[in-house]
């Protein structure tokens, strides 16, 4: 897709810099979330569950204006519900629960569909069992993540609790690896027609972050094998950074830049989650068979 320009592109905003963003406000932004999360986990886990349902709902908003560019439009309320379902069932019940969930889920978003008409149903119904699966099917690992250890409690002492914190923390760390490789090092570019600054030289660096952190989270805090952590981080970096690439791949699709301004500073709820939904599945799956 080529892309167009209007006229020449507006003066940075004071306080942009190079980071592209007004810093100030997505420092103070990170620091509120940061601390929602933190004292969810701590106090009362399932308060955390909380967080996730409206992260779902946000993020199925966000893909629905994102899809409306191309003309598909996805149906909100359905997915909407059905995601607070999902990531409910999951959450109490477990992964068979949330299996069937999703696939009732699909049935009403197709059944609900209908009501439309034949024209595009065949466009909408992919793009809504696209989203279903994108945002709450993956979020839902999230809860199961969090399950480990019990429904109730909290605290860091908590199974559930530290795996939140091992995935969090192992795929911020692919994040901040990269970075600093990318900017120190970067001479060549990974996917350039994809995502022009990603480079093998930051992805080197999201490599040996992440397995350094996913060391020291499973030896330490998790009690667990070293090459255990070792794997985590393998596992964390390569889905991290195709999260990155995929979520790049539907904006440029889609011919925006964020998905939304809903996070002052940082743009779309869905750009600061592409990575920890492309990393909590395999995650999830390795520590509760490996660890837990």
């Amino acid at each position: 897709m080529t892309e167009t320009s209007p006229g020449p592109a507006p003066a940075p905003s004071p306080g942009y810099g190079r980071a592209g963003r007004d810093l100030p406000k997505a420092i103070a932004s990170g620091v509120v979330l940061l601390a929602a999360i933190v004292v969810s986990l701590v106090f009362w886990k399932t308060a955390f569950m909380v967080i996730v349902a409206a992260a779902v709902v946000v993020a199925v908003w966000e893909l629905h204006q994102g899809f409306r560019a191309k003309g598909m439009d996805l149906p909100e309320q359905p997915l909407m519900l059905g995601g607070v379902v999902m990531v409910t069932v999951a959450y109490i019940w477990g992964s068979a629960a949330l299996v069937t969930a999703t696939a009732v889920t699909a049935l009403v978003v197709m059944l609900w569909l209908l009501r439309r008409g034949i024209d595009g149903y065949v466009m909408n119904s992919t793009a809504s069992v696209f989203t279903l699966v994108y945002v709450p099917f993956l979020g839902s690992f999230v809860a199961l993540m969090l399950r480990e250890g019990g429904i109730g409690g909290g605290g860091l002492d908590n199974a559930g609790v530290q795996g939140i914190i091992t995935f969090v923390l192992v795929t911020i760390a692919s994040d901040i690896g990269g970075y600093i490789a990318g900017v120190l090092f970067g001479k060549h570019p990974m996917a350039p027609v994809i995502s022009p600054k990603k480079s093998w030289e930051g992805f080197g660096g999201s490599v040996v972050f992440c397995v350094v952190v996913g060391w020291a989270l499973v030896v330490y805090l998790l009690d667990g094998s070293w090459w255990v952590g070792v794997l985590l981080g393998l596992i964390a970096v390569v889905m991290a950074t195709l999260g990155d690439l995929c979520e790049s791949v539907i904006k440029r699709d889609l011919g925006i830049k964020d998905m939304s301004q809903v996070i002052p500073g940082h743009g779309g709820l869905m750009d600061r989650l592409d990575s920890l939904l492309a990393t909590i599945a395999p995650i999830w799956l390795l520590l509760h068979y490996l660890v837990f």
